[in-house]
Formats: structure tokens, sequence, C-alpha cells
């Protein structure tokens, strides 16, 4: 195994020297988040045995019933990531303020935000889940970061990836260089690269969407959704899949493998909310990939990596994928107003929409 595949370090190695002034933290870096992925898959694969199984009986900042690995993977990801020197904060999405590095280390250049378990509603039925990590420069290197040093729109990551808990434990990964995928060998207790310069298709026929929203979207998104339901009869002229897993990473690694579209658009259902998914720590890591593997991802009206973050755990309208497909919503978006979804019919947009391009 080790002469047919190369490991992570050996990735990060060669990849540190094609950059002979790196200091080699970021690879540091890198290791410890993996480190920390690796327990969590441990814990998750003995399951209920580890007595980790279930609600936690809190509430976390998003105001989402914490689940017991909820904690133990926040706890992980702290332990794993605060000692090495390389930080200098962190922020999760199961904490209200930034994590401050404790006293007796020292503190170092980057920013790590975390989603330490995604799609832990999953957990007690078996289903994927996962972990999303952004690496950001610290404004102030060897200083505690205070929340407005990780308002930092996406396009300034250095690096960026999710470890998917699934039948195999996968890390897929990027430093700017393409998005490659790497394995974990559970003999060896390492990753291995099994998928090197993974590439989104342009084209796809399959979409995911949470459907019992569908009374509270935007005109744009009825639109594409009835476009894509309507088949080969329909103005597509192609027939669609429809998926939804309810866990960010799982629908994210099936596009990384075989391309599609994710849609969390924006929605009325609960005004005060400008979307459902945080951006710091979910949309901008998965949006970096996303463009480094050739696909897009938008809020529907701008490039995800091009939002600038005004709270540590903002929300944002999320789609991405395909290209195609992208291209095609954030269109409709442009074209098709804003209304309320209560004052608007499909029919009626569709015909107001005829009239506006003739």
């Amino acid at each position: 195994m080790l002469t047919e595949r190369s490991t992570l370090t050996q990735f990060l190695i060669e990849e540190r020297r094609r950059h002979p002034r790196s200091s080699g933290e970021l690879n540091a870096l890198i290791h410890d988040v993996a480190l920390a992925c690796k327990a969590i898959s441990q814990r998750i694969a003995s399951g209920a045995l580890s007595g980790v199984i279930g609600k936690a009986g809190a509430v976390n900042v998003q105001g989402e019933q914490q689940q017991k690995l909820d904690v133990v993977a926040n706890d992980i990801f702290l332990r794993a990531n605060e000692f090495g020197g390389q930080l200098a904060g962190m922020a999760s999405e199961e904490l209200d303020d930034p994590y401050h590095i404790p006293a007796q280390y020292p503190r170092g250049k980057y920013l790590l935000t975390f989603d330490p378990l995604d799609g832990s509603s999953n957990i007690d039925v078996n289903v994927s889940v996962g972990s999303i990590f952004s690496i950001l420069r610290a404004p102030t290197p060897g200083q505690d970061a205070e929340v407005d040093d990780f308002l930092q729109p996406g396009g300034r990551q250095v690096a960026a990836g999710y470890a998917l808990f699934g039948p195999s434990t996968v890390l897929v990964l990027t430093v700017g260089t393409g998005v490659h995928g790497f394995t974990l060998d559970p003999c060896l207790g390492e990753f291995f690269l099994t998928r090197p310069s993974i590439e989104i298709p342009s084209g796809t026929t399959e979409f995911a969407i949470n459907a019992s929203n569908q009374r509270f979207w935007e005109p744009a998104v009825q639109k594409y959704v009835e476009e894509c339901l309507a088949g080969v009869a329909g103005p597509r002229t192609k027939d669609f899949n429809m998926r939804w897993v309810a866990s960010l990473v799982a629908e994210a690694h099936r596009i990384f493998t075989r391309g599609g579209v994710f849609l969390y658009p924006k929605d009325s259902k609960d005004p005060k909310k400008r979307g459902r998914l945080r951006l710091l720590y979910e949309a901008n890591p998965i949006a970096f990939l996303v463009e480094q593997a050739g696909g897009l991802a938008s809020t529907g009206r701008e490039r995800i990596l091009d939002v600038q973050p005004t709270d540590l755990h903002q929300r944002v309208p999320f789609i991405f994928g395909s290209r195609d497909e992208v291209e095609r919503i954030v269109s409709y978006h442009v074209e098709l107003p804003p209304e309320p979804i209560e004052h608007w019919h499909p029919l009626y947009g569709m015909r107001g929409l005829y009239r506006a391009s003739n």
C-alpha cells in the first residue's frame, strides 16, 4: 500500500516543495485537523457501544438541539489543534464566541473555523455525517484572535476541506491547487491519496433540495425546480433525479463524485434568517473546494467567496455544484423579482418572465 499511493504527509510535503519559502506551519495544522477527523471517525464508528448516541440535553448558539457527538467532536477539534502553535484562535458552530488558545500554548499565524459534526441529526439513523473546516491567515499573528479577525471573505482562505464519515472515512482537501481526496486506512491509521485533482462535471441531471420548503421558495428557485421536474417533456428536455440527505458534507461529496447541484436557497419560512447555512464554517469552505474543482457557488445573487461576513455565525443562502446549473439558477434570480412567495404563482411568474424577455 505504501508504494502504490501517496500518504497525506507525502502529498503535503510535495505541495510545500513548490513553495520554498513556506515554513511548514500550514502542513502541521492540516495534520492536526486530520488527526481530529481520525478521532471523530473512531468515535462515530463505535456508535452506541461508546455511549455517544443521543441528545446532549443542551442547545447551541444556533438554537439547535446538541447531540452528544456534537459536543464530543467539538472537544476533539479543540484539543487536537490548540497546542501546536500554528493558531491564533478557533471558531466553531458549537461555541458562541471565538476559542482562545490556552495560555500555556504559543499563538500562531492562522485561524481555524469548523463545523465539528455536520448532519448530526442523522447520527441516530446511521446516515453519513462529516466535519468541515476552513483555514485563514490571522490579521495579527501571535496574538489572541477576536471576532473581527474571523470576518474575512471566503476568497482569503488558504486551505479548506471536509471529512466524510460513511462506509469509509474520506478527507477532501484543497490548499489552493485543486481538490484532492484521501481515504483513511483504518489498519495503518493513515490517509492515502485516492482521488487526485477532482473535477466537478459542468453539466448534470441531479439536484438536491429540501422539497418540503417549496411553498417558501423565491420565484427563481420555483422556476428552476419545476423545469427539472418536468423532465423530457419540459423546457430542459431531459429527466432529473432529486436527492436530499440533510447532511451538507454528504451532499457535497456526491457532487464531487458525480456532479450535481445543491440548493439551500433563501426562503420566507423565517423572515429573520437570510439563509440557513453558516457562512464562515460551512458555505465558505465548501465554496472554496467547489471553485477549485471547476464548479460554482453562489447565494443566488452573489458569489459566496465574495460575501463580506458581518457576524461569526452569519447564515447565507447556498447554491453550488455543476457550473452550467448554478449559472442557470443565478440567471433566474436576475430575471425574476424576489417578490413574496405568497403573492406569486408559477403560472403568472412564467408569464411575467415571458413578457420581460420579448
